[in-house]
């Protein structure tokens, strides 16, 4: 099975962690493995344009939360657009017992702590 394209989106106060989930993946031990397609820097005045492109063309979006993500407005629009181009989308707190607001862009949407089985089972369902 060829591995899913996954947008992480996250607060630049939060770069560690999604580096961090990155490496998780290429752990021998991992039970998922994906083709990270976040943003790796911020773009010029074509950001939006092309970080809907990247959203569209993933199988999914993992949300990164934390307190930093509600006044993360990159984060909240990236999770925006995968909402209106209906990529399916998890958000994962990214802090067990210091846990963010959840921000209104992931209404409706599973919301997990940060373990190895909850990123599994989002990756193996797309």
């Amino acid at each position: 099975m060829a591995e899913k394209r996954i947008f992480i989106s996250f607060a630049i106060e939060d770069e560690s962690y999604r580096d961090l989930l990155k490496g998780q993946s290429l752990n021998t031990k991992s039970p998922f493995s994906y083709v990270d397609m976040s943003a790796k820097q911020a773009w010029d005045s074509k950001w939006k344009t092309n970080c809907r492109s990247r959203v569209k063309g993933c199988d999914g979006v993992i949300a990164l939360i934390s307190k930093h993500t509600r006044n993360a407005d990159g984060a909240k629009w990236e999770m925006q657009c995968a909402n209106e181009e209906r990529v399916p989308m998890i958000g994962i707190h990214i802090h067990k017992d210091d846990k963010g607001q959840i921000p209104p862009q992931l209404a409706h949407k599973k919301v997990v702590n940060w373990t190895w089985d909850a990123i599994k089972n989002f990756i193996d369902s797309l």
